[in-house]
């Protein structure tokens, strides 16, 4: 496999995609530029070394239609400034043949929003899928995806991705254009490389202790991660709004907590689970409970099967907090997604906090520790500890998945598989 480091960019136009689906606000300004940051070492490099570089990016869920609260126009002197160079911006990105052409060594093209063309995600629109007509109007799709990854191909010499925030998705800009370039003359990114290996460090490379944790607030949108780490940690912390559903599927009262009462007997399949394979599963023994799901509602600490009515669990209590530590701090690899309760509420913040602070001890005394997934992300960022864990990922849906065993189809796609 090609790789960024080894590659000539000299002479050569790069197209790289990249994740600028940055946050704006009322007035199109960028309110957190994380994401463009972390695309710089590599456009940085293919501009050193005297390439062209053309950027492409989606910003929003435009559905196939132009949106101007959506123009990648809005970010693009925050781009240049970000790159210390001039930007020139192309406002049809399935027509920027000739601005593309015109490209000098050195010089740097931003082509509008893909999703403003429904080729991109190569989806059918306007067409329901009980829709008789719906399998060939799909196929037809996939043909007209074809064209459009081709069409952007046509404007480079290699293809560069380095956007692992939407590598599990076969979009045209993220595997579907790598099929137009030989293996010599597509790569990952730096942005991406680290990601993989980070995925990598997680999932074949494990030093034992092994903890995972995984928060949120169902147990039906992890499954698939849970059933796959089973077979790979030997510390599992469930925690967030979960944690009810597994109180009440053992007898619990868990008063006004969210709670998936279809997914009682899979809590119990989980529990049933993890003793069969000797995973230590940790889950709370106490909560901080409040009346209200408010920052200032009233508050209390009971046992987390003893919740009573009109009450509902916002946080880990003390105890929880004190047996996550513990499988915490002896591991040696750390997988962390999804927090411990309701974060975003400063009085609701102390098992999210307690999780991020073991993680960062046990980090300073030699743990590799992955955080992902937008919410943790956010936590670390919060508590200001982002720089003191291994590495942050800056992919939710895509770490998820890689997490769970699936091929991503962003890497595949590169890698030839």
């Amino acid at each position: 496999m090609q790789t960024i480091d080894n590659y000539k960019f000299a002479g050569k136009k790069a197209i790289v995609r990249v994740d600028f689906n940055v946050p704006l606000d009322e007035n199109g300004n960028i309110t957190d530029d994380t994401r463009i940051r972390g695309a710089l070492p590599t456009l940085k490099k293919i501009l050193a070394d005297g390439g062209a570089l053309i950027v492409m990016s989606h910003m929003g869920k435009p559905k196939g239609k132009v949106n101007p609260k959506m123009s990648l126009a809005q970010i693009k002197d925050a781009v240049a400034k970000a790159l210390g160079t001039d930007v020139k911006f192309a406002p049809d990105c399935a027509k920027a043949a000739d601005d593309a052409k015109a490209l000098k060594p050195g010089e740097v093209l931003l082509l509008e929003n893909l999703r403003f063309y429904p080729e991109e995600e190569g989806k059918p629109v306007g067409i329901d899928k009980e829709d008789p007509a719906y399998n060939d109007a799909k196929k037809a799709m996939k043909e007209r995806q074809k064209a459009f990854a081709k069409t952007l191909a046509s404007y480079a010499d290699c293809y560069v991705n380095d956007a692992f925030g939407t590598a599990h998705r076969r979009h045209a800009s993220t595997a579907v254009i790598a099929d137009y370039f030989d293996v010599e003359n597509k790569m990952l990114g730096y942005l991406m490389e680290k990601e993989v290996k980070a995925v990598d460090n997680i999932l074949t490379n494990i030093k034992r202790p092994f903890t995972a944790i995984m928060g949120g607030s169902k147990v039906s949108t992890k499954i698939g991660i849970i059933e796959n780490l089973m077979d790979k940690v030997d510390n599992l912390i469930l925690c967030g709004g979960m944690t009810y559903t597994f109180a009440k599927a053992q007898g619990g009262e868990v008063g006004n907590s969210i709670c998936e009462n279809d997914k009682l007997d899979l809590a119990l399949d989980i529990l049933k689970k993890a003793k069969e394979k000797g995973v230590n599963l940790v889950l709370a023994t106490d909560a901080v409970i409040a009346d209200d799901f408010a920052n200032d509602a009233n508050q209390k600490v009971v046992p987390v099967n003893a919740i009573p009515e009109g009450w509902e669990g916002l946080d880990a209590g003390p105890e929880s907090r004190k047996l996550f530590a513990e499988a915490i701090k002896s591991a040696k690899t750390i997988l962390w997604n999804g927090p411990a309760g309701v974060f975003e509420f400063d009085n609701f913040t102390g098992g999210s906090r307690a999780i991020a602070e073991a993680v960062v001890e046990a980090t300073a005394n030699g743990a590799f520790s992955l955080v992902g997934g937008g919410d943790s992300v956010a936590c670390v960022n919060k508590f200001g500890l982002a720089d003191k864990v291994s590495y942050v990922s800056t992919g939710g849906g895509a770490l998820l998945e890689a997490i769970e065993g699936k091929v991503l189809p962003g890497v595949a796609a590169i890698k030839g598989e």
